[in-house]
């Protein structure tokens, strides 16, 4: 029988913030206006005109709500996840800092490729 000092791996993986997943969850929600009528034109729920025009209006409109909703998916999920972690503190957050970074510019990726694919689809609508 050996034994060592070596922790077990469901541990260290738990140990991780999910970086991907909470990026994925705030930039889908901010730009939830473009890709929600989107995806119903895709599945062919409404025409492409009518998609484009409620994308149109909701992101003319209530753009910045949508976005402000993404951050607040975004912030409302880190907070859960240091707090599963007992980190939500200041030296958590500097502990995290570069992950949080991470989750920040990956929220911001998600949202420009989406937006990016949605005005692409609509050039076609």
């Amino acid at each position: 029988m050996s034994t060592s000092n070596r922790e077990p791996t469901g541990k260290a993986r738990t140990d991780r913030l999910p970086v991907w997943r909470i990026g994925l969850a705030g930039g889908l929600a901010g730009i939830l206006c473009c890709v929600g009528p989107t995806v119903l034109a895709l599945l062919g729920v409404v025409g492409a005109g009518t998609a484009l025009a409620w994308a149109t209006n909701l992101y003319g409109g209530y753009a910045w709500w949508f976005r402000l909703g993404g951050l607040l998916v975004l912030t409302g999920l880190i907070w859960l996840s240091l707090r599963r972690r007992d980190q939500c503190s200041v030296a958590g957050l500097r502990r995290w800092r570069w992950r949080l970074l991470a989750v920040l510019g990956i929220a911001v990726g998600v949202y420009a490729a989406l937006y990016a694919v949605t005005t692409w689809l609509g050039a076609f609508a």
